[in-house]
């Protein structure tokens, strides 16, 4: 198979996988309190992440590290997976999942934000516009296109959901400096973070065994949320010849995710969760465009 049909593969099945997690956040959700499901699904992906790991030989590294790098992977631990899913966990149990999923989408553009705050990079006024058309996109769906009254269906919902983008873009505006292997990275922040979770757990309420169904519940998150799909991305843009011809796929999950949550959770999918979610998408690719055809150093 040719490098670039690999990366179109590999490319798919991460879409694919990350189609489903939205539904599968819910089901969890059923069997599992959202701290619960954080401690389980996180150590699933630790698992799924060291014989990956292992497989490929770039466990050894690790030997070289140094007590700086190990106390980086606690920071990134502590965001991701711990305070991250820990957020968004809590604002899938409050909000229907059609509404959660395209929130969080949104991470794109407070990363724009957040680059521009702390790495100093000026903002284009086409930058400015499609970071518009996107905070649209979010208030069409927090409140389910009653713009005029501003009635969010559930605030603390809504809010968790965003405030999930920003601790999202700051994790990865902090990975912007490290240039090593990503998945030993990821690894070593997950062996951090289920600790942390697994404290959480405990803080305010026990982690039980879980039934069988939460149990193969968080193996799914855990394997297809924060574990191998991640592998499988990073070898899509490995593989590619141009990252470009891969990385559009990533807008067609939200828009499957939607038909999975109609057709296994039965949510009814209101038509302002379509306009909201165009318009974030939209405003996305609209930011990329704008990132690419700068040369100044403005985004």
């Amino acid at each position: 198979m040719q490098q670039q049909n690999r990366a179109y593969l590999c490319a798919a099945a991460a879409v694919l996988a990350w189609s489903t997690v939205a539904t599968a956040f819910k089901l969890g959700l059923e069997h599992l309190t959202p701290p619960a499901l954080l401690a389980w699904s996180a150590l699933a992906s630790l698992l799924v992440l060291l014989v990956t790991l292992v497989v490929r030989g770039g466990l050894r590294a690790v030997s070289r590290w140094t007590a700086r790098d190990y106390l980086y992977s606690a920071l990134l631990g502590f965001l991701n997976p711990g305070l991250y899913y820990a957020v968004l966990f809590e604002a899938y149990d409050r909000l229907p999942a059609q509404q959660a999923q395209p929130l969080n989408y949104a991470w794109p553009v407070v990363l724009v934000l957040l680059s521009a705050l702390f790495l100093r990079q000026r903002l284009r006024a086409l930058t400015l516009v499609a970071m518009g058309i996107c905070l649209l996109g979010v208030a069409v769906i927090s409140t389910r296109g009653n713009l005029s009254e501003l009635a969010f269906s559930d605030p603390l919902g809504v809010g968790l959901a965003l405030f999930s983008t920003v601790i999202w873009a700051s994790y990865w505006l902090l990975n912007l400096r490290d240039d090593g292997d990503p998945v030993l990275r990821l690894t070593v922040n997950f062996a951090f973070g289920t600790l942390f979770a697994f404290g959480y757990a405990g803080l305010v309420g026990g982690v039980a065994w879980p039934t069988t169904a939460g149990l193969l519940g968080a193996a799914y998150v855990g394997t297809f949320e924060m574990g191998l799909t991640f592998v499988l991305w990073i070898s899509a843009l490995r593989l590619s010849r141009n990252t470009a011809q891969v990385s559009g796929l990533i807008f067609l999950a939200p828009f499957r995710s939607l038909v999975w949550i109609h057709q296994v959770l039965g949510e009814a999918i209101h038509p302002s969760t379509l306009v909201g979610l165009v318009l974030i998408v939209g405003g996305i690719i609209l930011v990329q465009r704008a990132t690419r055809v700068d040369s100044t150093g403005a985004v």
